[in-house]
């Protein structure tokens, strides 16, 4: 067996706690030694306010693991990657598009990996989705994703901030499995709903045609009460499919046909221990593109002040 992966994390937040400590305290391909961020802590390990004092203390560092906003991840993933450090990041990989391709010629140049984890691919039902819409003729597809933004990000005001994507953070979770499962699609037009003191949206409905020209359509909510809703559905000449529960329950006409429980994170590092060991990248940008051209495409709508 393979030596563990020395790791560090940068920016231990929720997700940190939530997912990412948990996954890596199961997973025998790595040994978390060390810490940065400015404000939390991971017990028993050192920890430092900032990646680059993080660095020069521990420099048998061999990966590190990004977890801060979007907004502030490119110069900590430059940073890491100019260490000669393997770089695994948490969604969405930056902030624009023309960041992360710079970190993908930054990792080639400097011979370590790159990885944009999109968690939600890693859903348990996301593959079966695939397998079955890959045997059928697609009629027409619709994404429904409405939760309720003051439960899963109470007081994280840089999701409202430019750049902070807003109803697209949860959003963008929702197109990475339809960029997996679905065929290549385009933007054709946008309406977000902005806030009128937020600058980021808090809805958006999106219209997509795929590259055969089948209509998709996208619902984002971000102030949905009572259950939550994270669902594709397709309809097909096999039947209508339904993946439900963020890629995590599949239905076919109604029928369930696969429900397991979710392990998103642990297969995220799996992954990544694969691709560090293989020496390769696994950079998809497909879900932050479609983001980017959501807000050059769209139709700002001004809505009623949104308070936490």
């Amino acid at each position: 067996m393979s030596q563990p992966i020395k790791i560090g994390i940068v920016g231990v937040g929720k997700i940190v706690h939530d997912q990412h400590l948990p996954a890596l305290a199961k997973d025998q391909d790595y040994r978390l030694i060390a810490a940065a961020s400015r404000h939390g802590k991971v017990e028993d390990i050192p920890n430092f306010t900032d990646i680059e004092a993080m660095l020069d203390a521990v420099p048998e560092l061999e990966a590190v693991s990004l977890c801060m906003p979007p907004q502030f991840r490119y110069y900590a993933a430059r940073t890491a990657l100019m260490a000669k450090k393997h770089v695994f990041l948490e969604k969405p990989p930056g902030a624009t598009v023309s960041e992360v391709e710079d970190l993908k010629t930054l990792a080639a140049q400097n011979g370590v990996s790159l990885f944009a984890s999109w968690h939600s691919r890693y859903a348990p039902a996301v593959e079966a989705a695939r397998a079955f819409l890959d045997t059928t003729k697609i009629k027409s597809a619709a994404i429904n994703w409405k939760e309720d933004v003051r439960r899963w990000h109470p007081n994280q005001e840089w999701i409202w901030a430019p750049g902070g994507f807003g109803v697209f953070d949860p959003g963008i979770n929702a197109l990475s499995i339809a960029t997996h499962i679905l065929p290549a699609m385009f933007i054709t037009s946008a309406v977000l709903d902005f806030p009128e003191n937020r600058a980021s949206p808090v809805a958006a409905r999106v219209a997509f045609r795929t590259s055969n020209g089948l209509p998709v359509t996208m619902d984002l909510d971000w102030l949905q009460t009572g259950p939550q809703s994270w669902d594709i559905l397709a309809e097909t000449d096999k039947g209508a499919m339904v993946l439900s529960g963020g890629g995590s329950k599949l239905a076919i006409d109604g029928k369930v046909v696969h429900d397991e429980p979710e392990a998103e994170y642990p297969m995220l590092y799996k992954r990544f221990a694969e691709i560090v060991r293989a020496g390769t990248s696994d950079v998809d940008l497909a879900p932050l593109q479609h983001v980017a051209d959501a807000f050059m495409l769209g139709k700002r709508n001004v809505v009623e002040a949104f308070f936490d």
